[in-house]
């Protein structure tokens, strides 16, 4: 019998042959999934979760191999690289950004389920700050057998293994052509088929393959050696296409390593001033591809990155990549004209003169939701092939992020070109989340601060590691407070957006006196002193790019202050806003101003502000007329579309916002945008349910799982929860998931700072859930969820989940009052009729904007008055508090669930 871990390829020659002979039956073991080495590293740990860059590492070095994970755990705890936290702690929110990685952790699903036993401690561990996981050395165990695995391939392909580990788990053929430009394309290939036959290498995954067509447009960045001449301004726009169509046209290839240990085994062979040459060539190279992908036209993904940050010098007809002194970097040195192919960012001016299509375009004045609909239809209707944004091809930027700007960190970190690292994480953090992936961002971030060094109070005694322009300080800052915003870390999340204004020049006030004088200025003296648009265009893209990160820190700042129901945080999430739009319409930019609208009319209708909500709604459909002309336009209308669907909820139109949510629903597919797609999705399930389309609810469920089943974003998973204890409640027997899975997730993750910010979602989580226990007569847990919903109600506002959560809130007053026994609960005081009825008034009186639920309240008010005066109830009085009627569906609904059994949430 032989037993073996590793592929047959590299057995001694006894072995081989004994497996070829007749006697010998070979049976291969499958590895394990990825899921089951998840859990196993976790077990090996002692935790019930791992961060995500743990994964990862585990991941490309295990391929699956249980021997190889046990391995690598313990190294890791023999290293004391892992910092561990007690998950039953209860959370509470950071005050620095240091300090932060547990809680980035707890605010993402858990890796496996935990047990159910108080008693039993849980943990959660994290990766110790400034250890890069990447360049953690090999067990010397596992590296003698990857080793002995490198030493049975021929010298070519142990060439050619070596420089594919310098680029990493993922390569580009045309990069591994470029490390070996003594080779022609026919040896490449014919060294790469033969180690793919041998499962050294495989192709990428064909779902995830990059198209034929070039998906890549680069920023133009040309690389050039300090000893290199001057080129003319020909030979560089020459030298461009000749890239284009080297890089592109002929090669787009993506390989993996297939057999672990070996990528990184052969990485740690290379002497060192080889290694860091290496790492040097990977890095120009992948310099000229790291922007966004050719969908998107180009462009950085922080608004005119480069051009905030470089100082132009007009005599020499050069400019630096980073506003540094020189220091001798090969990577720092760029070319004017080559900084920046047309992109939409291009269409970003202060003053825009449109073409005649445009004219024409816009000529056609949009004045009602219908009309906006059917200019959309009429547009996607009779726009050629050629024009169509929706026929042209998707979005690859995640692609990019993956096999570009992720490796492009990792090179420059390795070479210590600690700028231009620090500019590329700053890259990689706005792509991961413009790809709604916020625990990447935040790694990407704390690399980039283990880079940029600790600042001191007293600048004398200690310096960053790294010189950055106040513009880099400044999106630095907004990048992580909108990771902190999304983590639930909120007074973190204002800190570092005020701070990011501070930065900009655009300070914003921390007084009540400080609002009022600042909200006097934005309304009166503003318009009279908007700042001309500079006659250098270089300068104008500056311009530009610090009203966007002004834009963004607003824009985050008002949704802040929106989570806290108190009247001095209106006042702020208000100056916000109108400084906002202010910033915004310095802009002239179609786009940018509908966005702007429609945060303003999403902001004003969770206030209760009915008139300014659907002023600002009308004023962003009257701009909305150039938004088909780029992606970014076409992503204002899809918001757009959104916002009035959601608004057509609001006033009960339910079949218009459900027409609306499926045109945006295309819209954001073909955008790949998760966050939006998974708020449409929301919007629909909601209209639909109402409509009592519980067919159509359960599609769009079932959408909303594929989407975010597999991601981490608790928030998201909370709404689709709730959603499903509707569909429980009320869905005649319908099953979305089961009950158990529902409770589950809510007992584990109730307590995160992300869902105890969100007083809205919570408080419908917790009203359906003590309906459910109501309708059961199990009133203890009934008084467990109602008493936390108390608590709640006092926090939301009127937005849509904000009413919603209040109306299964009186729901059940209404339930109590009806069915309750006396006496039975044991913490909080039984309510009264007139506590009840204070309730509704207090519904009619928040919840103006959301007139969809107007009947059916009063219909629950008639209900508790009658009760109080002892009259009897007819079956269907109350709309929808049905629960204790219709038992019989419910009986079934129960029944159902029984059958599937109460699935444990992993």
């Amino acid at each position: 019998m032989v037993m073996t871990l590793t592929p047959t390829f590299t057995l001694c020659g006894w072995a081989q042959h004994f497996l070829q002979s007749s006697q010998a039956i070979l049976v291969p073991i499958s590895k394990l999934a990825a899921t089951s080495l998840l859990r196993m590293a976790c077990w090996e740990l002692g935790v019930v979760s791992i961060p995500q860059e743990l994964q990862i590492y585990l991941h490309h070095r295990c391929f699956g191999n249980p021997l190889y994970c046990e391995v690598l755990c313990q190294d890791l705890l023999s290293k004391d690289i892992l910092l561990f936290h007690d998950l039953q702690k209860e959370e509470e929110e950071n005050s620095k950004w240091e300090t932060l990685s547990a809680s980035a952790v707890k605010s993402s699903m858990y890796s496996i389920s935990p047990a159910s036993s108080e008693d039993q401690e849980l943990y959660v561990c994290t990766v110790k700050d400034g250890i890069n996981l990447d360049t953690v050395p090999l067990p010397p165990l596992l590296k003698e057998i990857a080793v002995n695995q490198l030493d049975q391939l021929s010298s070519e392909e142990q060439l050619l293994v070596k420089c594919a580990a310098i680029i990493g788990h993922s390569f580009r053929r045309d990069l591994l052509q470029h490390l070996l430009p003594c080779w022609d394309k026919n040896k490449l290939l014919q060294v790469l088929r033969a180690l793919v036959d041998i499962h050294v290498l495989h192709w990428f995954n064909k779902s995830q393959e990059l198209p034929a067509e070039p998906i890549l447009v680069p920023s133009s960045i040309h690389i050039i050696d300090q000893t290199k001449e001057k080129k003319k301004k020909s030979d560089f726009g020459s030298a461009s296409l000749r890239l284009q169509e080297e890089l592109f046209l002929l090669q787009t290839e993506v390989l993996e390593f297939g057999v672990p240990l070996l990528r990184e085994a052969a990485w740690e062979l290379w002497p060192k001033e080889q290694q860091i040459a290496l790492h040097l060539e990977c890095a120009c190279f992948l310099q000229d591809l790291a922007c966004r992908c050719g969908s998107c036209h180009g462009g950085d993904f922080v608004l005119f990155h480069r051009f905030a940050i470089c100082s132009t010098k007009s005599s020499s007809g050069t400019t630096r990549f980073c506003t540094y002194k020189d220091t001798g970097s090969v990577l720092s040195q760029v070319i004017t004209d080559k900084l920046q192919l047309p992109s939409p960012q291009e269409s970003f001016q202060f003053q825009t003169k449109p073409s005649r299509s445009q004219e024409a375009f816009s000529s056609e004045h949009c004045r009602t939701e219908e009309e906006f609909l059917n200019q959309v239809n009429r547009k996607l209707a009779q726009t050629s092939p050629k024009k169509d944004l929706l026929t042209t091809k998707p979005c690859h930027c995640e692609e990019i992020l993956k096999l570009v700007l992720s490796p492009l960190t990792q090179h420059c970190m390795v070479i210590g070109e600690t700028n231009c690292a620090f500019y590329y994480l700053l890259e990689a953090a706005a792509a991961s989340l413009d790809l709604s992936d916020n625990y990447m961002a935040f790694s990407y971030l704390r690399k980039a601060s283990s880079v940029l060094g600790q600042a001191s109070a007293f600048s004398f005694l200690k310096k960053r590691k790294v010189k950055i322009c106040q513009f880099e300080e400044a999106t630095f800052c907004c990048l992580r407070s909108e990771v902190c915003f999304n983590m639930g870390q909120i007074t973190l999340a204002k800190k570092l957006a005020r701070q990011a204004l501070q930065l900009l020049k655009r300070s914003f006030p921390s007084t009540w006196f400080g609002v009022l004088f600042q909200t006097f200025l934005e309304k009166y003296w503003h318009s009279c002193s908007l700042i001309q648009p500079p006659d250098n265009p270089s300068e104008n893209k500056k311009k530009l790019a610090v009203l966007q990160q002004r834009v963004h820190a607003l824009s985050l700042l008002w949704q802040l202050y929106n989570l806290e129901a108190t009247a001095n945080s209106h006042r702020f999430a208000c100056l916000a806003t109108l400084m906002q739009k202010n910033s915004a319409e310095e802009f002239a930019n179609e786009a940018q101003v509908v966005s702007t609208y429609v945060d303003l009319s999403q902001f004003s209708q969770s206030m209760g502000d009915r008139d300014k909500w659907l002023h600002c709604e009308q004023m962003a459909i009257q701009k909305s007329s150039l938004c088909w002309f780029s992606r970014e336009g076409l992503l204002a209308t899809a918001q757009l579309m959104q916002a009035l669907a959601y608004t057509k909820l609001c006033l009960g139109h339910l079949d218009f916002s459900i027409k609306l949510g499926f045109q945006a629903l295309e819209i954001c597919r073909h955008l790949k945008k998760p966050a939006l797609e998974n708020l449409v999705l929301s919007v629909l399930f909601r209209s639909a349910f109402l409509e009592k389309k519980f067919d159509l609810c359960v599609h769009v469920l079932e959408s909303q799982w594929a989407l975010i089943s597999q991601g981490h974003d608790v928030l998201s998973l909370a709404c689709f929860y709730s959603a499903c204890l509707d569909l429980l409640l009320y869905g005649k027997g319908l099953l979305c998931r089961p009950f158990g899975e529902c409770l589950h997730f809510i007992q584990h993750y109730e307590h995160s700072c992300v869902l105890t910010s969100q007083s809205n979602v919570m408080l419908g989580v917790h009203s359906s859930l003590a309906m459910w226990f109501a309708q059961d007569s199990q009133w203890d847990l009934f008084e467990h969820h109602f008493s936390k919903a108390c608590q709640l109600v006092k926090r939301t506002n009127a937005s849509l989940f904000g009413s919603h959560g209040f109306v299964r809130f009186l729901e059940c007053h209404v339930l109590m009052l009806q069915k309750m026994p006396a006496g039975v609960f044991m913490h909080i005081p039984p309510e009264t009729y007139s506590q009840a009825l204070k309730y509704f008034k207090e519904f009619f009186s928040r919840c103006v904007t959301c007139p969809v639920y107007h009947q059916r309240v009063s219909e629950l008010k008639a209900s508790v008055m009658r009760c109080g005066k002892r009259e009897s109830i007819r079956p269907y009085d109350t709309c929808l508090t049905r629960i204790w009627i219709e038992g019989e569906f419910l009986e079934e609904n129960k029944s159902y669930e029984r059958n599937l059994g109460t699935q444990r949430f992993d």
